[in-house]
């Protein structure tokens, strides 16, 4: 137990004294995720839009699979990405394994279905609520988007935040493609894992407190979003 606490100790030390080891790891950790993110959503959300306002035949179909995404084995997209990305992959010839971009990749089609899904049901639920008044107004359902994009704004960024939420805590996918390398692709989850296994648990318990602190906050923040929707729609907060 000495030990342990001694290494908390010391992890502390590393985040207080801004160890650049822990700093380069903490900085290409978020900008993976939010990169992916930012893809993720720029893909998500017209499609969750799409889905939510449009009918067409096989739309149902739609909908379960990318529901049904939602749960993707994380190391299941992570060996697709390598297939796809290695020398006798489609996209070898772009020389993307093991780079932060491969790791995007996969981040991005991990996180796209989660924000897709959520939007989709948002939208889908505010149209139920405001298409008698834009039918009546002569809004169609691509004319009805930016009111109902506006309006569901709090539960998309919802959305996003859980996406970011997934790809910042995400490991399997990331190693398969990044491949742990130091000052490459070392990222929080994948360093966490290595350090652990080398023993070295000061290093470990720092990055693992940083990463707790950011589920922490976005935590935080999705309930604040989700509060303040429940306030502007007049509804007691659960």
């Amino acid at each position: 137990m000495d030990d342990l606490w001694d290494a908390f100790g010391r992890a502390l030390d590393l985040i207080a004294g801004l160890d650049p080891a822990v700093g380069e790891i903490v900085l290409l950790s978020l900008t993976v995720s939010f990169s992916a993110v930012t893809i993720a959503a720029l893909l998500a959300l017209p499609l969750g839009a799409l889905l939510a306002l449009v009918r067409f035949p096989g739309r149902s179909l739609v909908v379960a699979v990318l529901n049904a995404f939602m749960g993707l084995p994380p190391v299941v997209v992570g060996l697709v990405v390598y297939l796809a990305l290695s020398r006798s992959g489609p996209l070898g010839a772009l020389g993307l394994l093991f780079t932060p971009t491969a790791m995007i990749i996969a981040q991005v089609i991990l996180v796209t279905p989660i924000i897709a899904a959520v939007a989709r049901q948002s939208l889908a639920d505010l149209d139920g609520e405001y298409r008698p008044l834009l039918r009546s107004l002569g809004a169609g359902p691509w004319r009805s988007v930016p009111t109902l994009l506006w309006d569901a704004r709090l539960s998309l960024g919802t959305a996003v935040l859980a996406g970011f939420g997934r790809a910042s805590g995400e490991v399997g996918a990331v190693m398969i493609v990044g491949g742990n390398i130091d000052h490459v692709t070392r990222t929080m989850t994948t360093a966490i894992a290595l350090e652990t296994s080398k023993g070295h648990l000061a290093q470990a318990l720092a990055l693992g407190v940083v990463l707790v602190a950011i589920a922490l906050t976005v935590a935080l923040a999705v309930e604040a979003l989700r509060l303040r929707a429940a306030r502007q729609q007049g509804l007691r907060p659960a």
